[in-house]
């Protein structure tokens, strides 16, 4: 394997903590040799510091990297306030997009042991294990809308939810080649009985791009459907497909599912390999718990699978999923400090 540069935005709070175990797992698996680490500076700590966000220089810096890792951003408490969307849209909105990370990827699995909301008649000898696919560029999160009259009793405000063939087909197609590689079932999840004009565009495409695919079984289900259907039978999924913002809801409540967004990792792809993918754990920056050394790394960890197998590497990332897999098994619900779990689990991979 050539060396890969590899940019490190640790973040705020825990995020610094989980990402040096990342790493750790990483180099563990792959070799000390596989991967050049560039740190960048950036996150709340920073914007409070300089004011400054994303400079548009880092983000040239950043183009030229094979990928991204990202540990979490977010301010502590009593700090100084940041504004409302702006770590949100100035950081990560604003890689996702000026990268085109058209596909976020939401793996879901309940390991043995792992503590979770559902009832025991749900999961008993159940497989819960699926993947979302979720569109990352289009959709509510696009920024189109605005307002007008704001602070009058008339304000009116809108955000105008953008959907084209073109990022819907290129989802889609991603979802059914994951389906086909793992258990060969996917769903759609939208609402076209009420959103006819985009559901349509999806579930038109959906049920084209299946002609393409027939060892794929396919299915549709309403959002909220889809919603009890996690609660009640999560085992039924295996690759979901949706739009941007019912992905990002289903996504949460299915990382609580199985075992919380602490063991959630998460993919931000470039569907064309022209700018780099970004790879993070789903949980935030944690401030109140920083710097104690109790942060469970695991989800870190778990994204450095995703990278390497976006990466051309599927062998080493099954032995990161496996080592993960081993550790929840052996840990079960005792706890073990930040370090101390990445270090066994780099051990695995040594």
């Amino acid at each position: 394997m050539t060396s890969a540069k590899i940019a490190v935005i640790g973040g705020d709070g825990i995020g610094p903590e989980v990402t040096a175990e990342a790493l750790k797992a990483l180099t563990a698996v792959a070799g000390a040799d596989a991967f050049d680490f560039v740190h960048y500076d950036l996150g709340a700590e920073r914007w409070q510091r300089t004011g400054e966000v994303l400079p548009d220089s880092v983000l040239d810096e950043l183009k030229a990297v094979d990928a991204i890792v990202l540990g979490a951003v977010g301010a502590a408490p009593g700090s100084k306030a940041i504004p409302s969307g702006l770590l949100e849209r100035g950081l990560l909105l604003k890689l996702r997009f000026a990268f085109d990370h058209a596909i976020n990827l939401r793996p879901s699995k309940l390991y043995p042991g792992v503590p979770t909301p559902l009832a025991p008649s749900v999961v008993d000898g159940k497989n819960v294990d699926f993947v979302v696919v979720r569109e990352g560029t289009e959709g509510l999160y696009c920024g189109n809308g605005g307002a007008v009259r704001v602070g009058t009793p008339q304000e009116l405000a809108t955000e105008v939810s953008v959907n084209t063939a073109y990022g819907v087909e290129r989802v889609v197609r991603d979802a059914y080649r994951r389906a086909q590689s793992r258990r060969g079932h996917l769903t759609l999840l939208h609402k076209h009985n009420v959103l006819v004009n985009a559901g349509s565009l999806w579930n038109r495409i959906f049920t084209e791009v299946g002609e393409e695919f027939p060892d794929v079984e396919r299915k549709y289900l309403h959002i909220d459907a889809a919603m009890i259907a996690l609660v009640v039978d999560p085992s039924q999924f295996d690759v979901i497909v949706t739009d941007n913002l019912f992905g990002d809801i289903v996504t949460d409540l299915a990382a609580a599912v199985t075992g919380g967004i602490g063991l959630a990792a998460s993919a931000n792809i470039n569907p064309t390999g022209e700018y780099p993918s970004m790879f993070e754990p789903v949980h935030g920056s944690a401030p109140d718990i920083a710097g104690k050394g109790i942060a469970d790394p695991t989800a870190a960890i778990s994204s450095m699978g995703l990278l390497l197998d976006h990466l051309g590497r599927p062998e080493l990332a099954a032995r990161i999923d496996e080592a993960v897999s081993a550790d929840i098994a052996e840990r079960g619900t005792s706890k073990t400090s930040t370090s101390e779990t990445g270090d066994r689990i780099a051990a695995r991979l040594a």
